[in-house]
């Protein structure tokens, strides 16, 4: 057992439970300090470090793996097919940029909310990562308008 482990055990079961740890630990250097632990458990609790937070093995911090991932599972909202309120619920989005969301269908991708005039780039910049135009294989796409 490292220290660490036994950090976690002290803290999980309580300090009465060091010095059985402590007896477990196979090691040299950890046998020897063993009854030290023991003794120093038995007299006055003192606090234990924090151990060092779980590491992906890519050595990433598994909070922050944790976090990133967080952020993909939000779902995407489709332009080509969502709703008037669904799309109000975007951030920035207001009743009218729904309407002409809706009304300018179908997209063949979300780029095409700014190059269409549909959305200011502002607008688009806050809500791109929240966005996809998934294509409806039943209805062909929009020809270009022609200017």
């Amino acid at each position: 057992m490292s220290g660490p482990t036994i950090a976690v055990i002290a803290r999980t079961l309580g300090p009465a439970l060091i010095a059985l740890a402590a007896g477990l630990a196979t090691g040299p250097l950890e046998a020897a300090t063993a009854p030290a632990v023991a003794a120093s458990s038995a007299a006055a609790p003192k606090p234990v470090p924090e151990a060092a937070p779980p590491v992906s093995p890519h050595g990433r911090p598994k909070a922050a793996m944790a976090a990133s991932t967080a952020a993909v599972r939000v779902a995407l909202v489709d332009i080509n097919s969502a709703s008037r309120r669904q799309l109000q619920q975007l951030p920035g989005l207001t009743a009218a940029d729904a309407d002409r969301i809706v009304a300018g269908r179908p997209y063949l991708s979300k780029a095409d909310l700014v190059s269409a005039k549909v959305l200011p780039t502002g607008v688009y910049l806050q809500i791109k990562n929240r966005i996809v135009a998934r294509q409806d294989p039943k209805r062909p796409p929009k020809p270009p308008a022609r200017p």
